[in-house]
């Protein structure tokens, strides 16, 4: 298969926009406490997509996932249930910070963690130090953090400039101290999702030489990763549903719409999962410049989630300056994600 970039730049901007989008079905239920609409859309997004979409491009699916070598299933698994915590935070840090706050924090924590801790767990990091392309990466990594630093500020002044009924208007539970201390472990576990796809790089290449077209090898290593992830957040949302005695969602909740939560639910759960299967197929057509395919990702990400932020007025009400602050963290971070594109780029 000949690689395509402009191509590739196209899915990672349709997988950008499913993963700014996913949680806005969400906002449409009624009645339903966060860990019950939350575990049905984790089901659709975690266990079923992930398995139609295989059943559909993967030949003889069963027996490729049987005949996978099982050091890789382990370890795909083993950082899926990592990557499952911080994918539950995420949806924390959405529901105390709104859909452009709650996605920068989050996702420039993930970009930070994701470029620092792969060189630090095999013991490369002084070769980042070292060299041209390694600085310029750690100076996108600084960057990323300064503008994490603006969009925190901003965070700060709204909290003191809004009163708590003007802040649950638009955000219902907003609260900056606990959404930031959410975001940031979100985007430290976020980050084994790397992990477990380069533990499944074995699994996509036997996928492939089984038939599956390249552009979808790395739909079954998703059906092991999310299965891991599954299994945290259905601990959780377990636990939270007996704890707070709202396990009669799933059947018969007082006055809720019992169906339309479930449509609404599984509308989260497949968009969910549809940024990560562009970003797959993106990942397979951008060649040479593959190395750059994450930050493209996170940049289109913060970008799209924050057009939803000023779409559902979720600074309705601070100041300008507030506004302006924002608006150059998001723009600190979308340029952190290109200053470490440009130093992969040096090292190839």
């Amino acid at each position: 298969m000949n690689p395509n970039p402009f191509l590739g730049v196209l899915l990672h901007s349709i997988g950008g926009l499913a993963a700014a989008s996913f949680y806005i079905p969400y906002k449409r239920v009624r009645r339903w406490s966060w860990e019950s609409y939350w575990l049905v859309g984790g089901f659709f997004s975690w266990i079923l997509a992930p398995w139609i979409v295989s059943m559909l491009v993967c030949p003889n699916l069963i027996p490729l996932i049987g005949a996978a070598p099982v050091k890789a299933v382990f370890w795909s698994y083993f950082f899926g249930l990592l990557w499952g915590i911080g994918g539950l935070t995420f949806g924390l840090s959405m529901r105390y910070l709104g859909m452009s706050l709650g996605y920068a924090l989050a996702l420039g924590f993930c970009a930070a963690f994701g470029t620092i801790i792969p060189p630090i767990f095999t013991g490369k990091f002084s070769g980042l130090v070292e060299t041209a392309s390694g600085q310029m990466v750690l100076l996108g990594v600084l960057v990323c953090l300064s503008g994490i630093a603006v969009c925190g500020k901003a965070g700060v002044r709204k909290e003191n400039e809004l009163s708590a009924d003007a802040k649950k208007a638009t955000i219902k539970e907003f609260n900056f101290a606990k959404g930031l201390w959410v975001a940031i472990f979100a985007g430290v576990m976020s980050a084994c999702m790397a992990f477990g796809i380069a533990a499944g790089k074995p699994i996509a290449a036997l996928a492939v030489h089984q038939g599956t077209p390249a552009i979808w090898q790395n739909s079954p290593v998703y059906i092991v990763i999310f299965a891991g992830g599954f299994t945290t957040n259905l601990i959780w949302c377990v636990y939270l549903n007996i704890k707070n005695c709202t396990g009669r969602d799933y059947i018969s909740s007082p006055g809720s719409p019992i169906l339309l939560n479930y449509i609404f639910s599984a509308l989260a759960g497949v968009a969910w999962y549809m940024q990560f299967m562009f970003y797959g197929m993106g990942t397979t057509q951008m060649g040479k410049y593959d190395f750059s395919s994450w930050t493209i990702h996170m940049a289109f990400i913060i970008v799209f989630s924050s057009i939803w932020g000023l779409i559902f007025r979720e600074w309705r009400g601070a100041s300008k300056r507030t506004h302006l602050l924002v608006f150059a963290g998001i723009a600190a971070l979308v340029l952190s994600t290109l200053v470490v594109g440009y130093g992969n780029y040096l090292a190839k």
